[in-house]
């Protein structure tokens, strides 16, 4: 009986990575990396498992284990492979809370997997850019993460034209929605999770939701009139909210550091976990072939209280998965030419010459900082030029024996085709 063949595709709902795909992927990492480290965000990383009580005891049984790969191991442990970042560093920052140095300013770019259906930006393993602060209680913390995100869209060259950042606050969304519908915070909860999924569903959908609530057609109309209007109009109506203040503190900052250009207020942005419990915001893409929620986050100020009793620390933060970054910067054509790779150096064999002699060429070349290879295997010279072409090298280096014994070799650029004699101990200055 024959052994049937393996598949070579990857597992529904995750990538293969080849060269080309990880230069992508490392372009835009590094990015990430040097515009946080830039404004002094430090990167921390954890553990692929963690115990499914940890998910659980945030998203509830029901939802962690429908959404995360769990499993049982030989010690009787229900792990999970985590499917978000929030949890472990909420319970990283709970393990060492009086040693640490705050407020803390955290990033990572942490691999992930959730079990869900596959669809566009989103998929069932991914990358995914943490940013979080702990142990400011004020806006100010607010304004920094939100600055963040912006300064890291920025960095591959978008501007206010291709993205806008939706703030609003849970706080202010409870009170007036409890001010409104005359209920308490459990209704506006309940109110919070049908105006978060107004844009998912249809307007009969969305009206039918909030009257099986209890809802008039007259408080349904109030709501609505709250998505048109401005930060200082939505506050005006409840002024003494902690919430509405914390709104308007943020957004004069905002104004003040230029950075409102990029912002605008919505009352429809709820964030749907409930652990949020302040500004929160998502940002989207204004391009209309993609003009969705790319990320979001906000202030979640009780969950290092999960593993520390009494624990008051707050948080603030966002999270950006890889795919729906790729699809922006396609979108809006800022990925640069990825084949381009500067000087990149083939050296080219001949039978006459003894490899080691190739080899020390290259160490040569690589020891002075230059990207450099010997060709591996035995082919004719217009072959390994080939593979110089495809392999997007810039340079190709000549030394037959006559250059051998002449202590010189031949350098032919790729692009222009111009070939320089070039003496071997000066090789390397050649390059620099």
């Amino acid at each position: 009986m024959e052994t049937p063949k393996l598949s070579a595709l990857p597992y529904k709902g995750t990538r293969d990575f080849y060269p080309r795909d990880m230069k992508l992927r490392n372009w835009f990492f590094g990015r990430v990396r040097t515009a946080l480290e830039n404004a002094c965000f430090e990167e921390y990383e954890g553990p692929m498992l963690e115990s499914l009580e940890l998910y659980a005891a945030k998203s509830g049984e029901e939802l962690a284990r429908e959404q995360t790969y769990n499993f049982t191991d030989r010690g009787g442990r229900d792990l999970a492979i985590r499917p978000e970042m929030t949890p472990t560093v909420a319970r990283m920052v709970a393990g060492k809370m009086g040693e640490l140095n705050y407020p803390l300013k955290w990033f990572s770019i942490a691999n992930m997997y959730r079990y869900e259906r596959p669809q566009r930006g989103r998929l069932r393993e991914f990358w995914q850019l943490n940013v979080d602060i702990f142990g400011c209680d004020t806006y100010e913390a607010d304004l920094d993460v939100i600055g963040s995100a912006i300064a890291v869209l920025r960095a591959y060259g978008a501007d206010e034209s291709m993205f806008r950042v939706h703030i609003n606050n849970r706080r202010f969304f409870n009170d007036v929605i409890a001010a409104i519908c005359n209920t308490d915070s459990e209704g506006a909860r309940r109110v919070s999770k049908v105006v978060d999924r107004k844009n998912k569903v249809t307007r009969a959908a969305y009206e039918n939701a909030l009257v099986e609530l209890g809802l008039s057609e007259e408080q349904i109309e109030r709501i609505d009139a709250l998505y048109a209007m401005s930060v200082a109009e939505a506050t005006a109506l409840c002024p003494d909210s902690e919430g509405a203040k914390e709104l308007t503190a943020l957004f004069g900052a905002l104004e003040k550091t230029g950075l409102a250009r990029y912002c605008t207020f919505d009352f429809g942005i709820i964030r749907g976990l409930d652990y949020y419990t302040g500004t929160v915001f998502e940002v989207f893409d204004l391009a209309p072939e993609n003009n969705r929620a790319m990320f979001g986050g906000g202030r979640y100020d009780n969950l290092v209280g999960l593993f520390v009793k009494n624990a008051k620390i707050s948080g603030v933060g966002y999270g950006m998965g890889d795919v729906t970054l790729e699809n922006f910067l396609v979108t809006h054509g800022l990925v640069p030419d990825l084949d381009n790779e500067g000087t990149k150096v083939l050296v080219t064999r001949f039978d006459d010459v003894p490899y080691e002699n190739y080899v020390t060429l290259t160490a040569r070349l690589s020891e002075a900082g230059v990207r450099a290879s010997v060709y591996l295997g035995t082919k004719k010279f217009g072959k390994q030029i080939d593979y110089a072409v495809r392999g997007n090298y810039s340079h190709v280096v000549i030394m037959g024996g006559d250059e051998l014994a002449a202590g010189t070799v031949k350098v032919k650029n790729l692009a222009t085709r111009e070939e320089s004699v070039v003496s071997q101990d000066k090789l390397a200055e050649f390059f620099a």
